[in-house]
């Protein structure tokens, strides 16, 4: 097979509506702008065997090449999981989530179990972190219910694809597809997983199976005696590209974490300077929230203004030309 060499992504004009850069900052074989021709063939075959199918969303270029990595460029395994995702965003209604889902139980969820979106690391990536510690299911339960917090999980996946990493890719002026993440296991014991392990495993399911490639970084951080023992001898059966994302540090972390992320992007509890009015673990902050990388999601647009929204794509960082709904061309640059 011949050797990716950076080019333009090859785009699909009935699918490609991109508004931001689409070239993968790093050389990474089967990334955006690092394919192969066979590679970007497959992206064909798997548009035409899915369109066959009767499917017409979700299949632009960049989802189905996250698809294909995820399967090691497998068309037909790729095929299959894309099929899977399809019939369980249907029957989870995943696409009305963004645009309907409320969680004001929220707070009280989250003195038990916080899991929040905050700023970015130095790659210009989402931080997302997760406190496993104080997780009580009992406790939980009586607040809300299994099916919400999956709900939110899935809600807040969805507004990772739109509008996080757009506008943070915009704002790095190069494609951002994943996402730095931090696990506090800080509490966590043998006898509170049991409790848990339902939860977290359906949680694991739907971003290992329904969001594929979503995974920059990840640290877990104040692993608990022995825990780096155990991830070692399974390390074995994993991908080795999932092991390399892959952080173990114990509570000496903060020397680590502050070499990924900018101290005054990362919380004072986890050892930088951010001390967002609220609390950061409400704020939301990050470039989706800033004015000038933000945009309208697409699942927020009415109906009539996604069919007649058209993009030109111009894959030279760090510009790129957009077509609004008018077709009134306007250069948009990235800092």
């Amino acid at each position: 097979m011949a050797a990716p060499t950076e080019q333009k992504l090859p785009t699909d004009p009935k699918y490609d509506h991109y508004d931001f850069p689409t070239i993968a900052a790093e050389p990474q074989d089967g990334h955006p702008g690092h394919t192969t021709p066979e590679q970007d063939a497959k992206v064909h075959q798997l548009r035409t065997m899915l369109e066959q199918q009767g499917f017409t969303e979700r299949l632009d270029t960049l989802t189905l090449l996250r698809f294909l990595r995820a399967r090691k460029f497998d068309v037909e395994l790729a095929k299959a999981m894309f099929i899977n995702c399809e019939e369980w965003r249907k029957k989870f209604g995943t696409d009305d989530l963004p645009r309907t889902f409320e969680y004001p139980e929220k707070p009280e969820v989250f003195k038990f179990y916080p899991q929040y979106y905050h700023k970015t690391d130095k790659d210009g990536r989402p931080v997302y972190i997760e406190k496993l510690g104080k997780i009580d299911l009992n406790a939980m339960y009586k607040i809300t219910t299994a099916e919400r917090m999956l709900q939110n999980l899935v809600c807040e996946y969805e507004k990772v694809a739109d509008p996080r990493l757009p506008a943070c890719s915009r704002k790095a002026g190069k494609l951002l597809e994943t996402c730095c993440t931090i696990m506090d296991l800080k509490g966590v014991g043998v006898t509170s997983i049991p409790s848990v392990y339902g939860y977290v495993r359906q949680a694991s399911e739907i971003s290992q199976n329904y969001y594929p490639e979503r995974l920059g970084k990840l640290y877990l951080i104040n692993a608990p005696w022995g825990f780096s023992s155990a991830f070692s001898a399974v390390k074995g059966f994993l991908d080795p590209i999932t092991v390399k994302k892959i952080h173990v540090l114990g509570s000496g972390y903060k020397k680590e974490l502050l070499a990924q992320i900018p101290a005054e992007n990362l919380p004072v509890e986890f050892g930088g300077t951010c001390q967002c009015s609220g609390g950061c673990e409400f704020s939301d902050m990050g470039p989706w929230q800033e004015s000038e990388w933000a945009r309208t999601p697409a699942w927020a647009q009415p109906a009539t203004e996604k069919a007649g929204a058209e993009a030109v794509i111009q894959n030279e960082d760090p510009g790129y030309v957009k077509k609004d709904v008018e077709g009134q061309e306007g250069v948009q640059t990235s800092a």
